[in-house]
């Protein structure tokens, strides 16, 4: 990736940031408050955008779509391109809790396709690493509290059927209590588990270069991302609620605990 459609880009993420900040407050708050400026940081940003694919061809003589970065770029591009044609025609405003957030991810990602200079100074790199598992532990608090509010939810449901409930039915929160438990513990946790992952692919940028995006513990951790969004778009603009959320829940900490188990060690192998 050439230096100036590097830049482009990485100022296409910054107003793509727009549209996940968007998202983060639909979740939490349950209502979106900034649809409009997160859709004019889409619009400038693919402008921006395909500014750099443009560049990016032009300079290097091939098709952006050489390398991984730049084929992630052209897919994030192409994204954004056809949630504004769509929302432009069907006003398709409740899928940019799923689609912002993704098309900034994967904008970040290809950014970060051309190398920098080491770290300013071990100490930094090391605090900057320490956040990342900081926010990972508390993300994973969150979605665990989610899934025993979705088991607590299946069992009281359960019971509710049975007609005849056992004793500890009676000590559990009423459903509706249990309901906004798993909204806001997965809220939460999608917040603290996204920014964990831009912490990450921005520390591993600077730790190992271009070579992070290969490594299959960083498509194991994309992949679970992917579900706490879906998880999340369900949620929010689907109204995926009670059983269906308990379900998808408790599937969301399974894969949580598939990336922890791919992440045994990493630390240890990387803090030097």
């Amino acid at each position: 990736m050439t230096e100036l459609s590097a830049l482009w880009l990485r100022v296409a993420a910054l107003l793509y940031s727009l549209g996940l900040i968007h998202a983060f407050r639909t979740v939490v708050q349950g209502r979106a408050t900034m649809f409009r400026w997160a859709l004019l940081g889409l619009r400038v940003g693919a402008v921006f955008h395909f500014v750099a694919v443009v560049e990016e061809g032009l300079l290097t003589g091939h098709f952006p779509a050489n390398t991984v970065y730049e084929t992630i770029s052209l897919w994030a591009l192409l994204m954004a391109v056809v949630y504004l044609l769509a929302h432009w025609r069907y006003q398709l405003e409740t899928l940019s809790v799923a689609l912002f957030p993704l098309i900034f991810m994967m904008t970040m990602m290809s950014a970060l396709g051309r190398p920098v200079g080491a770290w300013s100074s071990e100490t930094v790199r090391n605090v900057w690493l320490t956040i990342h598992v900081v926010l990972v532990l508390l993300g994973y608090a969150a979605f665990l509290l989610t899934a025993v509010g979705a088991l607590a939810y299946l069992f009281q449901e359960r019971e509710l059927k049975r007609k005849r409930p056992q004793a500890f039915y009676y000590r559990l929160p009423p459903l509706g209590t249990l309901d906004e438990v798993i909204s806001r513990s997965m809220g939460v946790g999608f917040v603290l588990i996204t920014i964990s992952i831009v912490v990450a692919a921005t520390w591993a940028f600077v730790e190992v270069g271009t070579h992070w995006i290969r490594d299959p513990k960083i498509a194991i951790s994309l992949a679970t991302w992917v579900i706490y969004l879906l998880m999340v778009f369900l949620r929010v603009s689907a109204g995926w609620r009670g059983r269906k959320a308990a379900v998808m829940a408790l599937t969301a900490l399974g894969s949580s605990a598939v990336t922890w188990v791919a992440h045994v060690g990493l630390r240890s192998d990387w803090v030097r």
